[in-house]
């Protein structure tokens, strides 16, 4: 779809401001897309075209950038995208039969949405959050130690208006459209209001404290100064004091 004049309009001061944030104005490119995204929920081609108009980027340029990066979508998705980790310690820990359940629950194939609009589905690489696998994403929001039957429940509540809370970050669930606002630069402030760290991720910063364990400091300073990054003699996992 078209972004009309209107439409423009309205997002100039957006891109605007977006722009002025680097110094040099490609760099505003993932985030003009993610701008234009938040729109009608995917990129478009006259959001590709806005964003080559405004960066002095050909059209080929904006393309290979929007079909290399997979949170860009190139057709409609539902208002809650729900994502399942498919690495290896997720599909391990249950995410392939997780998203297998999903699949057959919703009616839905892989990168499909519902005939609701409601919910689109797709498996995931890896959402660096391996201590609660496995872990289902909905908007790129977390939820964490899922089941087939907890998957089924959540997108279940989704699909009904139900009030869904992350497990951790946002206190609340936003739609597809405001998460990619959010992440063209404009956040809604929730990103502290939810739960943060929860007992496994904490549990490595306790046992390193009861342990006497600090960064080696050798490797720090070589990383530091843009050396080689290769590991010091002493270790190349921490040193005790």
């Amino acid at each position: 779809m078209a972004l009309s004049q209107e439409v423009r309009a309205r997002l100039e001061p957006d891109a605007a401001q977006i722009i002025e944030r680097y110094p040099q104005s490609r760099s505003a490119l993932l985030p003009l897309l993610h701008l234009v995204q938040a729109e009608e929920g995917y990129v478009t081609q006259d959001g590709i075209d806005f964003c080559a108009g405004l960066l002095g980027l050909t059209e080929a340029e904006v393309t290979a950038v929007a079909s290399f990066y997979t949170m860009f979508k190139h057709q409609p998705v539902g208002e809650y995208h729900v994502g399942v980790c498919t690495n290896s310690l997720c599909a391990v820990m249950g995410g392939d039969a997780i998203f297998a359940d999903l699949k057959h629950h919703l009616g839905v194939g892989n990168d499909e949405t519902t005939e609701d609009g409601k919910v689109s589905l797709e498996h995931l690489e890896c959402n660096a959050a391996c201590d609660y696998a496995p872990v289902v994403m909905v908007n790129w929001e977390f939820f964490d130690n899922q089941t087939p039957r907890s998957a089924r429940q959540l997108v279940d509540g989704l699909r009904s208006g139900a009030d869904v809370t992350p497990t951790r970050g946002a206190a609340r669930l936003c739609t597809w459209k405001q998460a990619s606002r959010i992440l063209a630069g404009f956040p809604d402030d929730q990103a502290t209001t939810g739960h943060t760290a929860g007992e496994p991720s904490l549990a490595g910063l306790r046992l390193a404290k009861a342990q006497g364990w600090t960064p080696d400091e050798d490797l720090a300073a070589e990383r530091r100064s843009g050396g080689s990054g290769e590991s010091s003699p002493r270790t190349d996992t921490g040193s005790k004091p």
